[in-house]
């Protein structure tokens, strides 16, 4: 598409480049055509003189004037010739001339001089045939340059494709990266030092610091997740010798229980970052494996399974994302909330207002809530299921 898109860099190069050849050849064209315009006037001129000096010596020797030589007056004589013939120093003896030319076929130059006796001898010398040369070389010139952008302007869009080859090379890096594959890089091609490799070096330098970024915040959220289960068993078993039926032991229960998914759901996201969550594949039927699921989160959610299939999966994977799933269907999102089992396909419906713009746009984003007080977007329970 690349090839055919006008847009592209490699044509606007071939258009600079077209572009760049016609200046010159205008350039070039303008000043031959002025060079070879300014040599025919003179030779026009120069065969008028010599015909005048001609008539002038036949004059004296016979008294007449050549055949092909008129003679007037100055009342009849051309207005502009008449008028060099006045700037003339001496008009008695000056030679004077005037290029007519009167397109599309009327060329003509011009001469006077006096022949002595009050009238002057006056010469017309065509010079159509310097007119035409002129315009055959104006063609010519034309016709090279329109040949010449033929052959440079594909020459310029070929001479661009390593430029272009290396670009697109660092656009498929740049999506991997953003893609989550933080090990690739563009690199250096061949032995050029340009401007693109400045670009390529750069972005290779800011994905390794994105990467050694994200790896340092992985590590804290691996390691405070470690660091805060130890208590938090010791938590569990303070809580398990509290009293029953108490008002407190309720609370402090509940926040134990919020308090130890949480740390869960941290270590979870830290092992599928690390890469170390690995699928164990059973065959399940998957209606049952849903229902059973949807039924241990305790929630008034309505599952349908009639059309249900045996698949292939890993039935915890299986399990994290429906709870998570459903869960956030019940909290931000509104009742009636629908399970439906269709073939290997599951899908959880509820009535709510939908997903927010951003979430659609740019996915999950850990500790982000739907609350005001927390920012925009979702927690944990979405990245764990888009993780799974």
């Amino acid at each position: 598409m690349g090839l055919l898109n006008p847009r592209a860099l490699r044509w606007k190069i071939a258009a600079l480049t077209a572009a760049a050849c016609c200046a010159v050849a205008a350039v070039v064209g303008f000043l031959v055509h002025d060079a070879t315009r300014e040599r025919g006037l003179r030779l026009g001129h120069e065969r008028t003189i010599t015909r005048l000096i001609a008539a002038e010596r036949e004059l004296g020797r016979t008294g007449q004037a050549p055949p092909d030589i008129d003679v007037r007056p100055r009342d009849e004589l051309p207005g502009p010739l008449a008028r060099d013939l006045a700037d003339q120093p001496d008009p008695s003896t000056g030679y004077a001339t005037w290029y007519d030319a009167k397109d599309p076929n009327w060329y003509w130059m011009w001469g006077a001089v006096a022949d002595g006796n009050g009238e002057f001898l006056v010469v017309r010398e065509d010079m159509s045939t310097e007119v035409r040369s002129l315009q055959l070389l104006d063609r010519a010139i034309v016709k090279a340059v329109l040949a010449a952008l033929l052959f440079v302007v594909p020459l310029a869009a070929l001479a661009t494709e390593p430029i272009n080859r290396r670009l697109r090379h660092g656009a498929r890096t740049a999506r991997r990266i953003a893609d989550g594959e933080l090990d690739a890089r563009i690199g250096s091609a061949g032995r050029a030092r340009d401007e693109i490799t400045e670009m390529s070096a750069a972005v290779d330098d800011m994905a390794t610091a994105l990467q050694r970024k994200l790896e340092n915040e992985q590590r804290f959220t691996a390691d405070v997740a470690h660091e805060l289960r130890t208590p938090l068993m010791g938590l569990v078993t303070a809580a398990g010798l509290l009293p029953e039926d108490d008002e407190a032991t309720v609370l402090v229960r509940d926040r134990v229980r919020a308090l130890h998914a949480l740390i869960e759901d941290l270590l979870e996201i830290s092992r599928l970052d690390a890469g170390a969550e690995r699928a164990r594949l059973d065959t399940v039927p998957l209606g049952e494996l849903v229902t059973d699921v949807v039924r241990r989160t305790g929630t008034e959610t309505r599952v349908t399974a009639g059309e249900a299939a045996s698949v292939e999966t890993d039935p915890r994977r299986v399990e994290r994302i429906v709870v998570n799933l459903v869960t956030n269907a019940h909290r931000h999102g509104a009742a009636p909330v629908e399970v439906a089992v269709t073939g290997p396909r599951i899908a959880v419906r509820d009535h709510g207002p939908g997903f927010p713009p951003a979430l659609l746009d740019q996915g999950p984003q850990r500790f982000r809530t739907g609350a005001s007080e927390r920012g925009r977007g979702h927690g944990l329970g979405l990245t764990v299921a888009q993780g799974q």
